[in-house]
């Protein structure tokens, strides 16, 4: 877990740049407006229940270990991955383990966004009725309350990787289905919704 976005090259864009305009590289992020790694951001926001996302650029997921990236990913309590677009193999990882991808739709970006760090997030759409593909919408809150709306593309392809992400994943979807518990039982925040 301590290794999963700790790759030096990373660039976290919400960290304040050095003198020179440049991101510290590696797994750092900020919590409560302070530097800190990514790992001790997410067990703190696992100690409270908080869902975090990430927001990502182009081609999430390339170069990544497999199965092992998603499943980090899940293990840090991450729950949806937004980003430009995903290595195809890492999107269907990441529902796999229960992470819901989504696309950004046109010009929008984690540029675009401004975002710093001290904003609150919805996914509007996310429900019992959810769909390969669907439009869904991420709602914004600033820390000084202003408030926008961005469509995002849910990046679900297909009816099967629906019923994953409901049941939490692959492993929980063929121990549900070995058991005879009905599909999509899950106390994901997200689905709740």
């Amino acid at each position: 877990m301590r290794g999963t976005f700790a790759n030096v090259r990373l660039r976290n864009l919400i960290l304040p740049a050095d003198a020179e305009g440049r991101q510290p590289q590696g797994g750092y992020t900020l919590l409560d407006g302070q530097q800190t790694t990514v790992f001790a951001a997410a067990m703190h926001h696992l100690e409270r229940g908080t869902p975090t996302l990430i927001f990502a650029g182009e081609e999430y997921g390339t170069g990544s270990s497999r199965d092992w990236a998603a499943k980090g990913t899940r293990l840090l309590g991450v729950r949806a991955v937004i980003a430009r677009s995903y290595e195809r193999i890492h999107r269907a990882n990441l529902v796999g383990m229960g992470v819901l991808p989504l696309q950004f739709v046109a010009d929008d970006s984690v540029t675009s966004l401004g975002l710093r760090g001290d904003e609150t997030f919805d996914i509007l759409g996310i429900g019992p009725s959810l769909l390969p593909m669907q439009a869904l919408t991420l709602v914004i809150e600033r820390a000084n309350g202003e408030r926008s709306e961005h469509p995002l593309l849910c990046r679900i392809d297909t009816a099967i990787e629906v019923s994953y992400y409901r049941s939490g994943g692959i492993l929980p979807y063929v121990l549900g289905e070995l058991l005879g518990a009905p599909a999509g039982n899950t106390t994901d925040p997200l689905l709740q919704a």
